[in-house]
């Protein structure tokens, strides 16, 4: 990881013990990996060609933060999700050209246990301390309605204008206590 322009990597780690007034048993866990890394097309003319982006971050960055979320876990991913936080001064094509290959989405989709779905994104710019929320969906079925979820992720000092943070989610469950019908059942609650 050496070659990566990184100034950080943040870890966060969630368990749910009780939710609804009621206890989560097992407890969910769901964690993220988010990598702060320089990005050195913020600031420059518009550019058609993103290429070399996705060459320097895609692979690694898809190694480092899918091995790093899923060894957070403490079990089996069920589902994940990506994302890009773009500084001010870049373009939220620029996360997107690194988020949207599958030169990373294959390594966490590898770190999830061969996960075989659609890896769901969120993208947008924002300053320092700006939230992303995450969408999360089953790693092998994206119409598994009790794993349709959100989590947000924050670094109080990140992105900088001229940075990037890519980030990298799992859960080990789906929502605590899902309880909606089947996907494209009537949306009532199940029995």
């Amino acid at each position: 990881m050496s070659k990566l322009p990184l100034r950080k990597v943040v870890t966060i780690v969630e368990d749910i013990y009780r939710e609804g007034g009621k206890q989560v048993d097992p407890p969910t866990r769901i964690a993220a990996a988010l990598a702060v890394i320089h990005n050195p097309l913020a600031g420059q003319d518009w550019q058609r060609d993103l290429t070399t982006l996705i060459d320097q971050f895609s692979d690694p960055l898809g190694r480092l933060l899918g091995s790093t979320v899923a060894s957070l876990l403490g079990g089996p991913a069920e589902a994940f999700g990506k994302g890009a936080l773009v500084g001010l001064d870049g373009e939220i094509e620029h996360g997107s050209a690194i988020i949207h290959t599958l030169t990373f989405g294959d390594p966490i989709r590898e770190a999830a246990g061969h996960a075989t779905s659609l890896l769901p994104a969120a993208e947008k710019r924002g300053a320092a301390g700006s939230t992303l929320d995450i969408a999360l969906k089953h790693i092998h079925d994206v119409t598994t309605r009790s794993h349709h979820q959100t989590f947000e992720v924050r670094i109080p000092d990140a992105p900088r204008a001229d940075e990037m943070v890519i980030v990298a989610v799992m859960s080990i469950s789906g929502r605590p206590h899902a309880r909606l019908s089947p996907f494209g059942a009537d949306p009532q609650t199940a029995g």
